[in-house]
């Protein structure tokens, strides 16, 4: 069995995962544990290239299914190469992003099947779930806006009415699962911040999690 701890940052686009995933690794160092960052699409070098294909702009059309295996097979040989053998090793894992981005952006945003979505899942990750999930919700509208300088990948160039598909559907993932603490992240960043190292710490102090 895994003796590390799994931790994930979910949310839509411009929500602030990478920013705040930064805190959180802080959080757990300053605790003493071995972390280890990572990110989904991607992970290593093969789930990388993978995730070029799922990010470039391109003017043909993706089906939802096989933008979706995709994600899976990314995912795939990211738990066996890296995810698994840190956790075995007693390391802390700290992605951005895992299953419950599927679920959102394929599921909730592309109209896959939710149960198709969680047959792919056992088959790339089977038992593995995270420990904690900070999902940093935020108005699809205001996030678009932090980003709005950059350039946009495929996923960041769709519609507003994909993005409140994908945070209803978040908002509905968040309800059932109980490894899912929802992080209002329209506030100010010392406000998000806050409720955010104080889900990490409750985290930690409750038994048999550290």
């Amino acid at each position: 069995m895994p003796t590390g701890r799994f931790i994930t940052i979910e949310g839509g686009e411009g929500a602030g995962k990478s920013t705040n995933a930064d805190l959180v690794r802080e959080v757990l160092e300053r605790h003493g544990f071995d972390v280890l960052a990572t990110r989904e699409p991607g992970g290593t070098p093969l789930a990388e290239e993978i995730r070029s294909v799922l990010l470039g702009p391109r003017d043909e059309a993706v089906e939802a299914m096989a933008e979706t295996m995709l994600i899976f097979a990314a995912r795939a040989q990211h738990v066996a190469q890296v995810i698994e053998p840190a956790l075995r090793a007693g390391r802390w894992v700290l992605c951005e992003r895992f299953t419950d981005s599927t679920f959102a952006y394929q599921a909730g945003g592309r109209g896959v099947d939710a149960e198709v979505v969680a047959q792919l899942a056992e088959l790339a990750h089977p038992g593995l779930w995270p420990d904690l999930t900070l999902y940093l919700d935020a108005p699809p509208d205001a996030a678009m806006t932090r980003i709005a300088t950059r350039s946009l990948d495929r996923f960041e160039r769709e519609r507003g009415d994909f993005f409140e598909r994908v945070r209803k559907a978040y908002a509905v993932r968040a309800r059932e699962q109980p490894h899912i603490v929802h992080i209002d992240a329209s506030r100010d960043l010392a406000s998000v911040q806050r409720e955010i190292v104080g889900a990490v710490e409750r985290f930690l102090s409750t038994p048999g999690n550290a």
